[in-house]
């Protein structure tokens, strides 16, 4: 079938939204028709890195209802709603190594998309990043669980499993910091403190649960943690990537004592995008611990349902998180240029059609 995608042509180029042909689902494939698509900052890196093959299709959260599926799928049916992620929602030990890509034709060329893509019309997906929705919850703001939500909270809850009574630090509160905030008020945090450099951002941080805020331009982030917590936090999560962050992470955990304890947990979130060195010192005295999140250590068949569930009784407000939302894909390059220009607090989405 035919569809339109935001497709990535020309580095340096703003997206090209053309229309893309889409086979018929291979026997692990689901074809989705999307409702709503997240904007997410992930795919900025996609955009201006020059290692990015073109054309590629972006994007990786999303819902939608299925159109057609290939013969082996028996999760989801023809007309139901569904959420489309880039987390495999049940992998084995047997298919975690099987490719899930799937195949697409632009300007006459046979392509080939590498894992999932939301920002078009239509997806041809494989099994394993499809799973259903709940019919009783808009099919709008539920669109960034499929990243924003498994990121932020499933760093929070399965990466780290922060325990009640502990303390937390999040860096950097887009899209996936303000669901990291929000996972870690679910998980009983006593104190949550929120960095960034945009006073809005902060105060826009307090209505998911940040107890306490730092702006970064301000005052030093590490020494303003300790200060609130008598010498450091027992998580300290890096939604943003960057070398220097990583590091005022791991300096912002509380040490351990030889003999007593073993210190925090730094938690990296965002995605580096180059080589991270250390401060000397951080290792091994404290003995802290530096861990990676990747898609929240999650189990999307199980924990996506419970995200659904915290939405619904208001402990995951994700229509506030929604603060920007775009009609329809035409306005995908207005959506990356403001988020590239620091104006998007929480998420953004694009809405395609509704049920």
């Amino acid at each position: 079938m035919k569809t339109r995608a935001a497709v990535h042509v020309e580095h340096g180029k703003p997206l090209a939204v053309e229309e893309v042909e889409l086979g018929d689902p291979g026997p692990l494939e689901v074809l989705v028709k999307l409702y709503a698509s997240g904007i997410c900052h992930s795919q900025l890196h996609q955009i201006h890195n020059p290692a990015t093959p073109t054309p590629t299709l972006l994007g990786h959260e999303a819902t939608g209802v299925v159109m057609a599926r290939g013969r082996q799928v028996s999760h989801v049916k023809e007309g139901d709603r569904v959420m489309v992620t880039w987390v495999p929602r049940d992998l084995t030990p047997e298919t975690a190594g099987l490719s899930r890509n799937t195949k697409y034709t632009f300007r006459g060329g046979a392509q080939e998309a590498r894992g999932v893509y939301t920002w078009s019309e239509h997806v041809l997906a494989h099994e394993q990043l499809v799973l259903p929705l709940d019919p009783e919850v808009p099919t709008d703001v539920t669109a960034i669980i499929g990243c924003a939500t498994v990121t932020g909270v499933g760093a929070v809850i399965g990466s780290a499993k922060v325990q009640p009574g502990e303390t937390v630090a999040v860096f950097g509160v887009g899209g996936v910091g303000i669901n990291a905030i929000a996972g870690a008020k679910i998980a009983g945090a006593i104190k949550i403190i929120a960095v960034d450099l945009v006073d809005e951002k902060l105060r826009f941080a307090q209505e998911f649960g940040a107890t306490d805020v730092v702006n970064g331009k301000q005052t030093d982030p590490v020494e303003a943690i300790r200060s609130l917590t008598g010498g450091g936090v027992d998580y300290a999560f890096d939604a943003i990537g960057m070398e220097s962050v990583i590091n005022q992470c791991l300096e912002s955990v509380k040490p351990g004592v030889l003999g007593l304890r073993r210190g925090g947990t730094a938690v990296s979130v965002g995605i580096p995008q180059g080589d991270v060195t250390i401060k000397r010192g951080l290792f091994p005295g404290g003995e802290r611990s530096l861990i990676g999140s990747l898609g929240g250590t999650s189990h999307p068949i199980e924990d996506f349902p419970q995200y659904v569930h915290w939405f619904k009784q208001g402990a995951l407000p994700l229509d506030k998180m929604v603060t920007k939302v775009y009609d329809g894909l035409d306005r995908i390059n207005d959506g990356v240029q403001a988020l590239e220009r620091g104006e998007i607090s929480g998420r953004s989405i694009m809405v395609y059609d509704r049920p």
